[in-house]
């Protein structure tokens, strides 16, 4: 008996088919969350399904001198990103990219959003919306070195950059039970680079909308959805950086995945709604003079534990 060796077509074919796979399941954690933030602010359930009506019936906006392809690189490109970012998180024993370095991969496309971001409010050619822009890169710089030690906090727990290898780590005992202090970092700057919440200022009402004052139609029909699903991919790493990935009793690995990804993301939307907004030169102070040291604090209580063990 001959063992048969996949051949080119057949790789594409199952890449391409995870690439799918991966789109839906941000597509609809992302949804989920729409509809969770519509009914937390008195709307209803199906507000999102109305907006998407809306906007796909509206017509581009246009405007003078605009660079319209960063304008809309930006916006579109959000949604690039959030896959980006679940394309190194396993589902049970699939992983899309079993990369070595997927928690760096995970922190590269956090900094792929400064870009993004940015390029949506430079491109636009508007006052507000390049205020807007600004306005994210101060944020960005208040939250970065936060997120990116929160980040190493179970690298160095597991000894590893591999996401399979931090989620097999947490064999007995989830990280998050002895690196709360990363886990709950790492949330923050999650709803963070979504653009949402307390750390809305790019998107604020004192600017007109900021980022979001000139997009029209289908271009904030891509920008708000990859907020959305920026906030979901967050919360699947979450998952597997601190809650055991896939683990848990009856289920398959897969579907404890899905489960606690959606309770993650479902206490992300609840929450941020209950944070007031935050000014970008506060949430600098706040980001390196108190969270910046809790973290490092963290890493090296975990640095600790590692050598002693």
């Amino acid at each position: 008996m001959t063992d048969v060796v996949p051949g080119a077509s057949d790789v594409v074919t199952v890449s391409v088919g995870w690439v799918l796979v991966a789109l839906l399941l941000v597509a609809v954690a992302g949804w989920w969350a729409a509809c969770l933030d519509a009914v937390g602010s008195g709307g209803r359930w199906g507000a999102p399904a109305a907006e998407l009506a809306r906007l796909l019936r509206q017509r581009r906006r246009t405007l003078l001198a605009a660079d319209r392809l960063l304008w809309r690189l930006g916006g579109g490109g959000l949604l690039v990103a959030a896959l980006l970012m679940v394309a190194v998180i396993p589902l049970g024993r699939w992983t899309l990219a079993d990369l070595g370095v997927g928690i760096v991969w995970f922190n590269a496309m956090d900094v792929l959003v400064w870009a993004l971001v940015w390029m949506a409010g430079w491109g636009a050619n508007s006052a507000h919306a390049l205020v807007g822009g600004y306005r994210f890169l101060a944020q960005a710089l208040a939250y970065e070195l936060p997120l990116m030690f929160a980040l190493t906090a179970p690298a160095v727990g597991a000894g590893s950059l591999r996401v399979a290898d931090v989620i097999a780590a947490q064999h007995g005992l989830w990280f998050v039970v002895w690196m709360p202090v990363a886990f709950v970092v790492l949330c923050a700057c999650v709803v963070a680079f979504s653009v949402q919440g307390p750390f809305a200022a790019a998107a604020a009402a004192d600017i007109g909308g900021g980022v979001l004052a000139e997009v029209s139609g289908v271009d904030r029909l891509l920008l708000l959805a990859g907020r959305y699903a920026l906030l979901a991919a967050g919360s699947a790493f979450a998952v597997v950086a601190f809650l055991g990935g896939g683990s848990g009793p009856w289920l398959p690995g897969w579907v404890w995945t899905l489960v606690k990804t959606f309770a993650v993301l479902s206490v992300l939307v609840l929450v941020r709604r209950r944070v007031p907004l935050l000014r970008p030169d506060r949430l600098v102070e706040l980001g390196w003079v108190l969270v910046l040291p809790l973290t490092l604090l963290q890493l090296l209580v975990v640095s600790v534990v590692v050598v002693v063990r």
